[in-house]
């Protein structure tokens, strides 16, 4: 296990953006993940292979599956409170409808590309089956399954995530401190240019004498270069080197996935009222929500199980923290989407893909000097 101070680095010991001493606001949890969230479990299943010009089906290869679990495996047939919200809806992330409909949803959440969404979404259900098969025995299962492009980078076409790939994102999720940056679902995503991909962070957020966490894991995909921001600060037109190289032309095909996990008691409202503040964060970092981008997030709570289980013929019962007390939870939510984009740009290096096409690293010596 890493001995590495899991703040400033991840698991593996690549670097995170607390590493380089930015500033930032807010207090985050243990490992600063949405793992923070007790309960709340990610795993990855990462696919690099292969190089040189393009053969769809056979490769090169540059992706993966993201699983993130709301609750522990033998309680994944319990519903979590949820919203969710689409800022621009050039994307996809399944099982929206009951979720708008019932305030709710069970099941794992997967991230993978575009192309492969089904796949994941349909993998779950196989996992569940094995895994926890009395959720399915009287029920549907309508799981959460979302996407951004990878076809820069990755042979999109040649459909490589598999059901077995999904199985082992599901198998390994776990708590504690996580991976970042090209891995899972992130790994062929770009952001501003630089290589990006799956991002995470937390906060703790204090109210009436309690501790809750919020935890939020985004898959980013997005943005313009000359718009990247860095706490506040227009830095894109400074960063003109390096540069993506285009061995095939670079279509606008940029989206970000956030998912926002608490332990704090909220209803679905509220829960969409969380979802909606994403943007703001994403704002942060110089994401403005173009055509092209797919800009889709889903808050849950794990909080009240109970009034999610409620039984026919009882009223149920659900507590929660009153509207006019929101305040400090939208404020977790923007500054743990700021910083957990720019985790999966700071744990990232350079990748060349498909035909020779090219997403450099965020340049870590130009990081170094932007301290303070």
């Amino acid at each position: 296990m890493s001995t590495h101070d899991p703040h400033l680095r991840t698991p593996s010991g690549k670097p995170r953006l607390r590493s380089f001493e930015i500033a930032l606001d807010g207090t985050p949890g243990r490992f600063n993940a949405i793992t923070d969230v007790p309960g709340v479990a990610v795993g990855y299943a990462t696919l690099i292979s292969g190089d040189g010009p393009l053969q769809v089906g056979a490769g090169p290869v540059r992706t993966g599956v993201t699983a993130i679990l709301p609750r522990l495996p033998g309680e994944l047939a319990t519903p979590v409170f949820a919203g969710v919200f689409s800022q621009n809806g050039n994307g996809e992330l399944t099982g929206t409808h009951i979720i708008e409909e019932t305030g709710a949803f069970n099941l794992p959440i997967t991230i993978t590309n575009t192309h492969s969404c089904g796949v994941t979404r349909d993998g779950t259900l196989r996992w569940m089956s094995r895994v926890l098969p009395a959720a399915l025995d009287s029920a549907w299962g309508l799981p959460v399954s979302a996407e951004t492009y990878d076809g820069f980078l990755n042979d999109i076409n040649g459909h490589h995530v598999s059901f077995d790939h999904v199985a082992s994102a599901l198998d390994g999720a776990t708590s504690g401190a996580i991976e970042e940056g090209s891995v899972g679902g992130g790994t062929g995503m770009i952001s501003f240019g630089f290589k990006a991909g799956s991002g995470t962070a937390s906060r703790i957020v204090e109210w009436q004498d309690r501790r809750y966490t919020l935890g939020v894991f985004v898959q980013a995909n997005f943005g313009k270069r000359h718009n990247f921001t860095l706490r506040g600060r227009r830095v894109g037109p400074e960063l003109t080197e390096p540069a993506v190289r285009e061995g095939t032309p670079r279509a606008e095909k940029g989206s970000i996935i956030a998912i926002v996990a608490t332990d704090a008691p909220f209803l679905p409202h509220q829960m969409k009222r969380l979802a909606r503040r994403v943007p703001l964060g994403i704002a942060m970092t110089g994401g403005y929500g173009y055509h092209s981008s797919g800009d889709i997030f889903l808050a849950f709570s794990t909080a009240n199980p109970e009034a999610a289980l409620a039984a026919s013929g009882y009223i149920g019962h659900a507590d929660f923290i009153p509207d006019v007390d929101i305040d400090p939870f939208f404020d977790a939510v923007v500054q743990g989407v700021e910083e957990a984009i720019l985790n999966a740009l700071v744990a990232n290096e350079d990748m060349m893909g498909r035909d020779g096409n090219f997403a450099p690293a965020l340049p870590k010596e130009w990081l170094k000097n932007k301290s303070g």
